[in-house]
């Protein structure tokens, strides 16, 4: 006769090591990942912004950056003044919705949604020292606009000087041959003898003191208004550019040859 023994709870082992295993990750303590939030004073994670970026060690760039850059050190010679140009493109938009009606004490209300009414681009002439500055919106740009253009502005404001010097971008229609198609051969000749063109390179437009007249354009006059045609935003242009002249607002530049040796060193080619 076999003696009493206590009586055993069988259980299955992979059952018992599934329990242990659901108990272990339940008493332990796994910590979430937390996305430190960034201070005002920190940059967001993965910042991008688009930036000329001149190649390094290039002499090319260098020679011409120089030369424009010796351009805008000379004193202001009301003879020879120096002018720069440039352009930028425009979105044309109108009001899909008419806005409501203002009431004192209240600003005007407009709708979000807008309706695309074409492109133009607007073009700008400025003189620095002479805080001067003149542009015009134009639907297209071409080369034979851009060659009125320049007739327009040697034959209106500089029709007694012996040349402008003109600082323009390296773009396919500001090219003396732009004034050969556009105008006889006799006026072509005239208007060349009296102009010079200096341009900036690729990747080198910021030496051009009229995209900072551009900037104060977007800012002051342009903003976050919806224009829908050309001939209202050339009555704004107008304005603007008017009050500026009034005001003799000018560029006072400060980056000269000497501050380039060193600042951008890095762009000048190595010589052993």
């Amino acid at each position: 006769m076999q003696p009493n023994t206590p009586k055993t709870h069988q259980t299955d082992p992979k059952t018992n090591h599934q329990q242990m295993h659901r108990t272990t990750l339940h008493r332990l303590h796994i910590p979430h990942e937390r996305i430190t939030p960034f201070k005002k004073t920190q940059l967001a994670p993965h910042p991008k912004d688009y930036w000329c970026i001149p190649p390094e060690h290039n002499g090319t760039f260098v020679a011409h950056m120089e030369d424009i850059l010796e351009i805008y050190a000379r004193p202001y010679n009301p003879k020879k003044p120096v002018v720069c140009m440039d352009e930028k493109p425009y979105q044309l938009l109108g009001d899909k919705l008419v806005p409501l009606p203002m009431k004192p004490g209240s600003v005007e209300k407009v709708d979000s949604q807008y309706v695309r009414m074409g492109t133009c681009s607007i073009s700008i002439f400025t003189e620095p020292l002479n805080g001067w500055r003149y542009c015009e919106a134009f639907l297209r740009r071409t080369k034979k606009g851009w060659a009125q253009r320049i007739r327009f502005v040697l034959d209106t404001w500089y029709l007694d000087v012996e040349k402008v010097v003109f600082v323009v971008d390296n773009l396919n229609t500001y090219v003396l041959s732009s004034l050969c198609e556009a105008f006889v051969s006799e006026e072509a000749f005239r208007l060349v003898q009296r102009m010079e063109i200096y341009y900036t390179l690729v990747h080198g437009s910021w030496l051009n003191i009229a995209e900072i007249e551009l900037s104060v354009l977007a800012v002051q006059c342009l903003g976050k208004r919806w224009i829908s045609d050309v001939g209202m935003l050339n009555k704004e242009l107008v304005t603007w550019y008017c009050e500026r002249n009034s005001n003799q607002k000018g560029v006072d530049w400060q980056f000269t040859a000497k501050k380039v040796r060193v600042k951008l060193k890095r762009l000048y080619p190595i010589i052993m």
